[in-house]
C-alpha cells in the first residue's frame, strides 16, 4: 500500500475501461489523480468515486491531440495538485478495421492524432515538471499489436507500434533526468473499446469472444 504516496499522477483516458482501473488503483495506493478524457459525466464519475472513498481526484476535459489543451491541462494540474510526477497515456481509439486499401486518410489521420500524437504531446508537457521534481514515470499503454501483427485494425497496430518504439527513445533520452519511460502491452481485456470493436465485427459477440481468446492464446506462447 502507498506505493505512489503523495505522487501527483495523470491519467489520459480515464473515465473507461483501463483507464478507469488504473485511476482507481493508483489513489488506493496513495496518489493524488487528475482523470482526464473527453467523457465528462463518466470522467466526473471517476473523480467522485476516489473522493467518496477518501482519496484525492479532479476531473479535466482533455483531448489529447491539442496541443493548447495538454500543455493548459498540466499547468491546471500543477496548480491543483501539484507537477505531475506520474503520467499514463492510456487515450487511445482502435480506428477503422479495414484492409489498407480501403482505409482512408481521415481514419488514418484520426487513431494517429490520438494513439501517437496525444502520447507524443502528453510527455512533451510532463518532462519539465519531472525534472523539476527530480524524476517521474511515464507509463505508455500499447498492446499485444505493438509487438505482433495481425490482418486487422492496420492505423490501430501501425499506432501501437510506434508507442512502443517511442518509449524506447525516450526512456533512453530522459534517463540521466530521473525520468522512467516504459510501454505497457496488454492482450485482448472486455473493455468498452475492445466490445465496440467486437459489435462491429459481423459475428456474435461470444463468437467475437472466442475468437479474441484463441489471439490472446497463440500470443502468450509467442517468444519476443
Amino acid at each position: 500500500m502507498n506505493r505512489v504516496k503523495n505522487k501527483i499522477a495523470l491519467v489520459t483516458g480515464g473515465a473507461l475501461g483501463l483507464g478507469r482501473a488504473t485511476c482507481l488503483l493508483l489513489a488506493r495506493e496513495g496518489a493524488r489523480v487528475a482523470v482526464t478524457d473527453v467523457r465528462d459525466e463518466e470522467g466526473r464519475a471517476v473523480a467522485e468515486e476516489i473522493n467518496r472513498a477518501g482519496g484525492t481526484a479532479r476531473y479535466w476535459h482533455l483531448e489529447v491531440a491539442d496541443e493548447a489543451q495538454v500543455k493548459s491541462t498540466f499547468a491546471q494540474v500543477a496548480t491543483a495538485l501539484g507537477p505531475v510526477n506520474v503520467l499514463v497515456n492510456n487515450a487511445g481509439i482502435a480506428g477503422a478495421n479495414k484492409p489498407t486499401d480501403q482505409v482512408t486518410v481521415e481514419e488514418w489521420d484520426r487513431v494517429m492524432n490520438v494513439n501517437v500524437k496525444g502520447v507524443f504531446l502528453c510527455t512533451k508537457h510532463a518532462i519539465a515538471g519531472m525534472r523539476q521534481a527530480g524524476g517521474g514515470s511515464i507509463i505508455n499503454l500499447s498492446s499485444i499489436y505493438g509487438l505482433v501483427g495481425a490482418p486487422d485494425v492496420p492505423p490501430y497496430h501501425a499506432s501501437k507500434g510506434a508507442v512502443r518504439l517511442m518509449s524506447k527513445t525516450d526512456a533512453l533520452l530522459f534517463a540521466k533526468d530521473g525520468i522512467r519511460v516504459n510501454s505497457i502491452h496488454p492482450g485482448y481485456i472486455w473493455t468498452p473499446m475492445v466490445e465496440g470493436v467486437g459489435q462491429g465485427s459481423g459475428v456474435s459477440l461470444e463468437d467475437f469472444r472466442k475468437q479474441v481468446g484463441a489471439v490472446v492464446q497463440v500470443c502468450a506462447r509467442k517468444p519476443f
